[in-house]
């Protein structure tokens, strides 16, 4: 039978238009400071006479906000599941757009010495703790208040905040450095779309105060609240382990993958391949559009096939293209880094969309938040940080594209490894899911719901 709490179109459209909203804006947020710190962090906070170990430095900071990642998602995952999804993703985009707009008013090196680094750090672990707890409420209100024949068409669209907000942090980058001379975008122009957070914050918390909690969650709440109830992460840690990490290592690879492909092209480009930084902002940008558009047909993709071969499948033809096209970027050819690119986003954001709703349907509703959260957060150690810092590490050693590629591969493997322990998920009624889950025939709902 139907799920009787599926909304109906239109609050449906407003659910999903908040969630894709509030990710779009802390994305934004978020890969702003990695494209200012592939840019301009190395001068302005970090001036060492290398380029390199100045680009070294900043990514340094950059991952910070990963390795605070997962404390957010466990922090806010833990208000999440006891206070509900709405409120929480409140908190966290207040929290993210305070922090960024702060980065923006930071003094420079040169005005107050290792005050400025340390700031940025204080503020980058900001940024990371609320982002941990964004991603996490964002998919899971969609996935909670959605039909379960269509789960990963609409979790997909909460992922496309990613490449949206790059795309409009690339754009408005692209469109200073089209307004702004070099030494005016390095003395103060970067910190303008910094500054512009405030407006995106206010625009994306008039969205979500009209939007409504998730009825799995209310039918949880009322389920448990006789019970002495434990704290989400102690359920999670005690019954959860496996499911954290066969959720952290699903995810690597897609992380590396999209970190690979911007972030640590973004350096190798400008720093070793001497292009114009307008030429690779300009690749980002373009190859965001196409990113965004294949992580919801991405989604579509596991609703018809199921998580596990479409994921699999993206993962080794990902491996492919990088060991196949991430070469042809050395000869500086605009047209050829922006194809190498624009493929390589766009086959990131179909393992994104194949993947969305797998992540929720490893937990129950009672630590779902937090279980999602952490695993999730988890693969942003290692393929979000780790693989940018490496990456720009070996360009110290070896200027070539060949040793982040093998690492990129390695990532990747991971991915394909977790959804072949995992089995299918993609026919778990998220009501029911417990501890020992497994693939099963469709059940009712799956079969006969439609899509809001």
């Amino acid at each position: 039978m139907g799920n009787p709490d599926t909304p109906t179109g239109t609050r449906f459209a407003r659910i999903v238009a908040a969630s894709v909203a509030g990710t779009t804006i802390e994305f934004y947020d978020f890969f702003l400071y990695g494209l200012a710190a592939a840019l301009v962090f190395n001068k302005v906070f970090f001036p060492v006479s290398d380029p390199l170990t100045g680009v070294l430095l900043a990514m340094v900071t950059y991952a910070v906000g990963f390795l605070a990642r997962p404390l957010g998602g466990v922090l806010f995952g833990h208000l999440g599941d006891r206070l509900g999804r709405r409120r929480t993703l409140s908190v966290t985009l207040l929290l993210m757009g305070g922090a960024t707009v702060a980065i923006g008013l930071i003094p420079s090196y040169a005005s107050i010495g290792i005050a400025a680094p340390i700031l940025l750090v204080l503020l980058r672990l900001v940024q990371g703790l609320a982002l941990g707890g964004e991603w996490g409420g964002a998919v899971l209100l969609v996935a909670e208040h959605g039909s379960a024949a269509h789960r990963g068409f609409w979790s997909s669209w909460p992922q496309t905040g990613g490449p949206l907000g790059n795309l409009l942090a690339t754009g408005v980058l692209a469109a200073l450095g089209l307004g702004v001379s070099t030494t005016e975008f390095q003395d103060w122009g970067w910190r303008i779309p910094f500054l512009l957070s405030i407006v995106l914050v206010a625009v994306g918390i008039w969205l979500r105060h009209a939007v409504e909690e998730s009825p799995i969650f209310l039918e949880a709440q009322r389920r448990n609240a006789t019970r002495d109830g434990q704290a989400p992460v102690r359920i999670v840690v005690r019954r959860y382990r496996k499911q954290v990490l066969m959720a952290a290592l699903a995810d690597v690879g897609e992380k590396a993958t999209y970190y690979t492909f911007s972030i640590f092209l973004l350096a190798y480009l400008t720093q070793v391949v001497h292009v114009p930084k307008s030429t690779a902002l300009t690749a980002i940008t373009i190859a965001s559009v196409f990113q965004a558009i294949a992580i919801v047909l991405g989604g579509a993709v596991g609703d018809r096939y199921g998580r596990r071969v479409s994921s699999v499948f993206l993962a080794v033809l990902t491996g492919a293209w990088a060991l196949a096209a991430l070469p042809s970027v050395n000869s500086g050819n605009a047209v050829k880094i922006t194809v190498v690119v624009t493929i390589g986003l766009t086959l990131h954001g179909l393992l994104t969309g194949a993947q969305a709703p797998f992540f929720a349907e490893l937990f129950p509703s009672e630590v779902r938040y937090t279980g999602a959260s952490l695993g999730y957060q988890l693969a942003t150690i290692v393929g979000g940080s780790l693989t940018p810092i490496i990456g720009v590490a070996l360009l110290h050693r070896f200027p070539s594209t060949v040793p982040i590629t093998l690492l990129l591969c390695l990532m990747l493997a991971c991915t394909a490894t977790a959804f072949l322990w995992a089995g299918e998920t993609r026919n778990r009624d998220l009501r029911t899911v417990t501890p020992d889950s497994t693939d099963s025939a469709p059940t009712a709902q799956h079969r006969s719901t439609p899509a809001p």
